[in-house]
């Protein structure tokens, strides 16, 4: 962890206790496991905004929501591991409506698409899954499914938009803490060197299940 502001055992410590209140409270749901980020020194209105996605090893989020924008060939490997999909003539039928590309967008947490339809697909829905920030993940025929529904679903996203504080999916209660810190862990320092003066702009560091307290890190 080189030139981070955070030892191991105290981030080890929070994620511990977030652990332990979640399951003394069992909620009848998996609890998400967010990671709340305060920045400071930073402007959004005159210093660029940043964006960047990280894999992290663990899986944050099971059971996002994906769904393929497929060829016929990846609709046959869509059926084979029962991933919702939509062919050519699915998007067509939707006839560029942009409610109707919103509902799509709301509906869904990610999208994948086959490689051959990637550049089709503003032609065939308009802008609406690019503003809401969906815009989908290409595939190629050589790739397995599956790897790639699981790299979807274990990579997020940090993005400065016009407010100083940033939430991101982490992990969720059902983890061991290994898992929970290695992701903590990847997530800080990736967004560190995302900022301009690293450990310099980061106000405060909290950790927090979806309905426990937060627990602050930093």
């Amino acid at each position: 962890m080189s030139g981070s502001k955070l030892s191991v055992a105290s981030v080890r410590g929070s994620v511990k206790e977030l652990l332990a209140a979640s399951a003394e409270k069992k909620r009848n749901f998996v609890e998400t496991i967010e990671l709340q980020i305060g920045l400071k020194n930073y402007d959004p209105q005159r210093d660029k905004r940043f964006s960047g996605t990280v894999q992290l090893p663990n899986i944050p989020r099971p059971r996002m929501s994906l769904c393929i924008l497929a060829d016929a060939n990846d609709i046959d490997r869509a059926k084979q591991i029962e991933l919702e999909y939509m062919s050519v003539d699915d998007l067509k039928k939707l006839n560029k409506n942009k409610k109707l590309v919103k509902k799509l967008a709301k509906k869904y947490d990610a999208f994948l698409a086959s490689e051959a339809l990637i550049r089709q697909i503003p032609r065939l829905l308009g802008p609406g899954l690019s503003k809401a920030g969906k815009f989908p993940t290409p595939i190629s025929h050589a790739e397995d499914l599956t790897n790639k529904v699981n790299e979807v679903r274990s990579t997020i996203k940090f993005q400065l938009k016009k407010v100083l504080c940033l939430g991101v999916a982490v992990g969720h209660v059902n983890m061991n803490d290994d898992q929970v810190l290695a992701n903590v862990m990847l997530s800080i320092n990736f967004l560190v060197s995302l900022l301009k003066k690293n450990w310099q702009n980061i106000k405060s560091l909290h950790i927090k299940s979806t309905m426990g307290k937060p627990i602050r890190l930093y």
